[in-house]
């Protein structure tokens, strides 16, 4: 079998294209039409973003002429265009995920409603899905990835992305029979529980981002939703509520990640969590009882054990989602994606003192943010997942700050789409 490269060296060769439909062009959608159409072998030829202009100014940032690209609001104009070898526009995301000559979508909104509805449509349309929302990943993945493959396509979240780089390392060590001990990622930012869009916004107007972007990384939801990810895909399971957040260096992790009885900090292995000090970078801690691979592993200068470091000093966000994308179309393999029912889940945590009859505004805004704890946890405590949360979302009591919030205390959007699947989900798993 060819690798990735060779093969799509090889399908551009012969004419031929992997079309990639994508919706949403925020920071991270424009990086993705910029890497594909420098690509061999690929195209994205139809983008969908509620904002015309934004989608326009995407292709003509990767170059294509703004004479070439062409607003759309049916399937049949769209497909005119694409078989004149034109770009297409459109404010629908429904049309992209109809699109014949599109093989997979890319979800890149990170607005956790408009993904489970892409995410739906695609796998009816029989298109492959490439779920760079995450947010949407963790609160519906599980059932999505079951009804991809019942539909025989493909559901991956993305290379590059922290969990797919996490999930990478994790296969490359297990697939050796390492034991893994933990998994993690840097965190980039400090966490302040207490950020929102009005204390982050000259941060984030100085970085060039959206503000509730950067609260969501500052408050930690960001990370606890990345690495929810990272536990349905392997197993592994929060080391606590929330996690520890050690610090240290990257020669630092063995050690940290041992358990308590050997100067670590962890009750179990097998756990995901996060580190200040190593960011942007992801690692694992695997651990051997093999006298000839601990040698070994001496030998090569990993230390002197039980527990080793395998540690990526980057990962490169949008600009890997394509190789996803031409995994998923080549080879039927996903990056990464649930492996079946849940094992952790992002809850909802109050962000200050809350009244009933208060709307909650979700991921990145001024009531709530997100912790990771256990499925089972979440389950016996009834809490709110993060991810189901809009401006329809409406207190029914008093909440206190630093509280989590469950079922019983909002009254949801009933005819959300996410709701809706989230609901089959439970019964399901």
């Amino acid at each position: 079998m060819l690798n990735l490269n060779s093969k799509l060296k090889e399908l551009e060769e012969k004419g031929g294209k992997i079309n990639i439909g994508l919706v949403g062009t925020g920071q991270m959608g424009r990086g993705i039409v910029d890497r594909v159409l420098r690509m061999r072998g690929m195209n994205i030829p139809i983008i969908a973003n509620r904002t015309i202009e934004k989608a326009r100014e995407t292709f003509e940032l990767a170059g294509i002429s703004p004479q070439d690209v062409y607003e759309v609001n049916t399937v049949s104009q769209a497909e005119k265009a694409i078989q004149q070898g034109k770009y297409a526009v459109t404010e629908d995301f429904e049309i992209v995920t109809k699109v014949l000559p599109v093989d997979v979508i890319i979800e890149a909104t990170g607005v956790p409603e408009v993904g489970a509805n892409t995410a739906l449509k695609s796998i009816y349309n029989g298109k492959h899905v490439v779920m760079l929302n995450v947010e949407a990943d963790v609160t519906v993945g599980p059932i999505l990835k079951k009804m991809a493959d019942s539909a025989g396509i493909v559901y991956t979240g993305s290379a590059g992305d922290e969990p797919g780089a996490i999930k990478e390392l994790f296969d490359f060590a297990d697939s050796m029979g390492f034991k893994v001990v933990a998994a993690g990622k840097g965190k980039n930012n400090p966490l302040n529980r207490e950020a929102n869009p009005d204390n982050m916004r000259p941060e984030a107007e100085k970085r060039g981002i959206n503000p509730r972007m950067l609260t969501s990384f500052v408050d930690a939801t960001n990370t606890m939703v990345e690495l929810t990810a990272v536990a349905n895909a392997t197993g592994l399971i929060p080391s606590c509520r929330g996690l520890v957040g050690p610090t240290g260096a990257v020669k630092d992790l063995p050690k940290i990640f041992s358990l308590k009885e050997d100067g670590g900090i962890l009750d179990r292995c097998g756990v995901v969590d996060f580190v200040f000090g190593i960011a942007p970078g992801v690692f694992i801690v695997v651990t051997t009882d093999s006298p000839v691979t601990k040698q070994i592993m001496s030998y090569i200068s990993l230390g002197d054990g039980p527990n080793y470091v395998f540690y990526r000093p980057y990962h490169l966000v949008c600009v890997e989602t394509p190789l996803s994308a031409a995994r998923a179309v080549l080879y039927k393999e996903p990056t990464i994606s649930p492996i079946g029912a849940p094992v952790a889940e992002t809850i909802t945590v109050a962000k200050k003192d809350l009244k009933a009859g208060e709307h909650l505004d979700g991921i990145g805004g001024y009531t709530v943010y997100g912790l990771i704890d256990t499925a089972e946890n979440a389950k016996k405590e009834n809490a709110l997942p993060i991810g189901l949360i809009n401006e329809n979302t409406v207190l029914k009591q008093d909440v206190k700050k630093g509280q989590a919030i469950s079922y019983n205390m909002v009254e949801l959007e009933n005819d959300s789409t996410i709701l809706q699947l989230r609901r089959i989900q439970d019964k399901f798993f």
